[in-house]
């Protein structure tokens, strides 16, 4: 009888259990899925392409082509849908290369198991993201989520998947641990350039590895409501990192300090893509803004031809402001400079212990030293690879304006609609002019054979690239990468002594060459070896207190290993 009462129990318990997890698993299901942003009865049909006798594929008045520099270049026009469609039949290649990517860098970075639970925490941490973005984005977006590779349907649903990648900025910026982001940028207009006029220029400085930087994709988007305007990103990015319009509106984003966001709030890059679809001065695009919520906390530098002026518009999770000193000069980084955030303690705290000052003073140091400055000098800036008065801080040095990390260096004349952007690598290679104007007539007319870009305003290549040092840096950020994800997952790296030395040779005076050596003894248990590279690395300009900080302790951690 008693046992008989001790297996109904059972029985019941697992029941209840199952009850219990069937309830979850459908409340976990109903919560976390996205209805498709479709009307009633609408069925989206992905266009053919066709290659073109230019070189290009085609569909209707769409295209996408990639021109001598490696950069790909498409237009596409129509209503939201239409144009997702269009843009996700033309690009699937280069959508599919960029997720490869970005999932062979996740899974390299985090074992199989948690990549798992990682999906599904993705999923739930994201699940109100859709109701943060406008409409007309959500539709845009599931357009091109439609031509999706089936590759990487066990991450998540192709449209889920297209959502949550525009997030990917926002996190990446509030990780700061990661070190993806730096950038750094500025806007000159009067006695600082040759004509008077505006003149903008950025580093994009987010690294998910070289691989993810080589193919930069520039959108130009005739939108049906809204105003043409162009994107410079990646291949199923449908956000605003940098861009200008057809009215001589430009924008950029530069990260500023933040936690860890509680849950899903609008990207910044749909922020400013909308800022960039229906903004012309910035009184227009600062109300585009409030109407938003975001993730993280990021300065928005926006530059408006009819004003005939810059201003930083200050995002943050609990508020917003604008700093507009109405100087010729406008310079920003990774902090806050307007006054409800400048004095603000995680401001404050991020001045003090990150490489951020550092890059906004030398960026203003090169700015007034340069004269009047031009599209040229421009690119010599962000070129930069020192440190204050010119100083040798090593190469990839974070305190250094040109890190040899940036996805794109940009520089743009928003009175003349022209923009240049930089090819493959980084801000090093060519930067290739775009006149926005001629670019969209020529659209419009269907007279696209040849190259869209103004060859006659070309800036060539930094002569650096030619170099050994730079092929030597090639092979050390390589080395530096395997280093770095060996610490990261448990399993060491393997470098032989002679590769030791060589990558010791190829940046002896950064410190990010003795921490990395002093990480891949430290994984060996071969602590000794690694306090020497810690108190050398200790030795050698370090960005900020927080990676000085961050030395100290691994050095004490080896110093009392080695003891034991």
């Amino acid at each position: 009888m008693a046992k008989g009462r001790t297996l109904r129990r059972i029985r019941n318990v697992l029941l209840g259990t199952a009850a219990v997890l069937t309830a979850a698993i459908a409340w976990f299901a109903w919560t976390v899925r996205l209805d498709d942003p479709l009307e009633k009865g609408e069925t989206p049909i992905v266009p053919a392409r066709t290659m073109g006798a230019d070189g290009r594929w085609h569909t209707g008045h769409n295209w996408l082509g990639r021109d001598t520099f490696g950069l790909y270049e498409a237009y596409i026009e129509g209503g939201d849908l239409e144009r997702g469609l269009a843009y996700g039949a033309l690009a699937q290649e280069p959508i599919a290369r960029q997720e490869d990517i970005f999932t062979e860098r996740l899974r390299a970075m985090i074992p199989n198991a948690r990549l798992s639970w990682l999906k599904y925490f993705t999923a739930w941490y994201d699940r109100d993201l859709d109701e943060h973005i406008p409409r007309e984005y959500l539709r845009e977006i599931y357009g091109v989520s439609r031509s999706f590779a089936d590759a990487h349907d066990g991450i998540g649903p192709k449209y889920m998947r297209a959502l949550n990648y525009h997030a990917a900025h926002d996190i990446g910026h509030a990780l700061q641990d990661l070190a993806m982001v730096g950038c750094t940028s500025f806007a000159a207009k009067g006695p600082h350039t040759g004509d008077g006029q505006l003149l903008v220029a950025r580093n994009f400085d987010f690294w998910m590895g070289d691989e993810f930087s080589r193919e930069k994709l520039i959108t130009f988007i005739r939108p049906a409501e809204g105003i043409p305007h162009a994107l410079v990103g990646w291949g199923g990015f449908m956000g605003a990192v940098s861009g200008m319009n057809l009215e001589g509106l430009t924008v950029t984003i530069n990260a500023a300090r933040s936690e860890l966001p509680l849950g899903a709030r609008t990207p910044i890059s749909i922020v400013t893509r909308h800022i960039l679809q229906y903004a012309a001065t910035i009184d227009e695009a600062v109300a585009i803004a409030a109407k938003h919520d975001v993730f993280v906390s990021e300065s928005i530098l926006v530059a408006s031809a009819r004003d005939g002026r810059a201003a930083i518009i200050e995002k943050a999770p609990d508020g917003m402001d604008v700093f507009d000193p109405g100087d010729d000069l406008l310079v920003c980084a990774n902090h806050y400079q307007s006054e409800r955030f400048k004095d603000s303690e995680a401001n404050t705290a991020n001045i003090r212990e990150s490489d951020s000052m550092a890059r906004f003073r030398r960026m203003r140091q090169l700015a007034d030293s340069a004269g009047t400055l031009d599209p040229g000098k421009a690119a010599a800036i962000l070129r930069d690879r020192y440190g204050m008065d010119g100083a040798a801080i090593g190469l990839g040095n974070p305190m250094a304006i040109n890190q040899l990390i940036a996805h794109h260096g940009i520089i743009m004349q928003p009175a003349d609609r022209r923009m240049w952007v930089s090819a493959w690598p980084y801000q090093m290679g060519t930067f290739v002019c775009y006149d926005l104007r001629n670019v969209f007539a020529r659209c419009a007319s269907g007279d696209v054979g040849g190259p869209i870009h103004d060859t006659t305003l070309t800036i060539a290549a930094d002569p650096f690239l030619t170099t050994p040092s730079f092929a030597e840096h090639q092979w050390w950020q390589q080395q530096r990468e395997r280093i770095a994800l060996g610490s990261m997952t448990g399993r060491p790296a393997t470098l032989t002594p002679e590769e030791e030395q060589r990558f010791l040779d190829a940046a002896p005076g950064s410190y990010i060459t003795r921490m990395a050596l002093g990480d891949l003894h430290c994984g060996r248990g071969e602590q000794e070896q690694a306090a020497t590279h810690y108190r050398a690395a200790l030795a050698l300009p370090v960005a900020s207190a927080q990676e000085r900080q961050r030395l100290e302790e691994r050095l004490k951690e080896c110093t009392l290993a080695a003891s034991r």
